[in-house]
């Protein structure tokens, strides 16, 4: 299957990284490779370095900018861009993006688990050199455990009775494909909840992917390291699908913007912290009806930027 991507917020990600012609940029979640091919169009004596877990998405993106000399490509998690920087001998960035969950190509693609709509091994790897899988969740977690994955990350309301379900399944035969858990799912929902809310499998599919990629904990870890590697005048922008995405990305940007961190009626500042950052959106963009009309995707969509002091 082609990799197809459609980008989100295309026009306000370019404009909003404000992209020098001699800069050096890391899109750190590549994908298709849209958002960076419009970045590299913009770039004469800089560069720019892609980053993704993903190899089909990674094979994507080469072949989309194969004609731009000055882009790199890296099949590496970005949390780990420092050492992509290192290796580089690259010391400071003049912008980086991120954009998060999940490509419609990787909702699309059967065999990769992502999606309730085909039936497959529940898998759910962005890379897939990786170990750990969905169905390795589902058939050994504890109830407990997995009540507080969905609950924390599908935030479903029948996170409990899920559960219950999965693990007396489970006592069974194991729980093996992405039908079998959506059965299960739409078993322990009872059919009045379910009822014009949509598929009843979205939150803990959600769920289930974001504890198999650890993708909040990756965030949380990338989004400071980030910010310090930016030269000033920089620019970080974070595109988030969910609210538990844009609350990290929020915190993050409001510790980065404080000018003291002392306690409360503390006379005299002694903590030494300065503003490192300058919020370029003081409220999330959104995508505006007519994109949303013609890619849905985007109707989640909301992006932050901030600028390195």
């Amino acid at each position: 299957m082609d990799f197809k991507h459609i980008p989100v917020l295309y026009e306000e990600v370019i404009e909003g990284l404000a992209i020098q012609e001699n800069g050096i940029y890391l899109d750190g979640t590549v994908g298709g490779g849209s958002h960076s091919l419009g970045i590299a169009q913009r770039l004469k004596g800089g560069r720019l370095l892609c980053l993704d877990q993903d190899r089909e998405a990674l094979r994507a993106s080469q072949d989309r900018l194969k004609d731009y000399p000055n882009v790199s490509f890296f099949h590496t998690n970005y949390k780990d861009f420092q050492e992509v920087l290192r290796s580089e001998g690259i010391h400071g960035l003049d912008g980086i993006l991120l954009d998060l969950g999940v490509s419609s190509h990787q909702f699309d693609e059967k065999d990769r688990g992502f999606s309730y709509r085909f039936n497959a091994d529940l898998d759910m790897r962005m890379n897939s050199d990786q170990g750990k899988t969905a169905k390795d969740i589902v058939n050994t977690y504890s109830l407990e455990d997995l009540d507080t994955i969905f609950k924390k990350y599908g935030e479903e309301r029948w996170s409990r009775r899920i559960a219950e379900f999965i693990v007396d399944q489970r006592k069974e035969k194991p729980i093996e494909t992405t039908f079998d858990l959506v059965d299960l799912i739409k078993a322990a929902i009872p059919k009045e909840a379910r009822r014009d809310k949509g598929h009843p499998g979205k939150k803990v599919f959600q769920a289930l992917r974001i504890e198999v990629n650890n993708e909040l904990g990756v965030l949380e870890e990338s989004l400071e390291k980030m910010i310090q590697a930016l030269n000033p005048g920089g620019r970080l922008a974070v595109i988030s699908f969910h609210s538990l995405e844009d609350r990290i990305v929020k915190e993050a940007f409001n510790e980065a913007y404080k000018d003291c961190i002392c306690p409360p009626g503390q006379p005299i500042c002694t903590c030494n912290k300065k503003r490192e950052i300058k919020k370029i959106t003081r409220k999330p963009i959104v995508a505006s009806p007519e994109e949303v009309e013609k890619n849905p995707r985007a109707r989640s969509a909301k992006l932050r930027i901030a600028e390195k002091i």
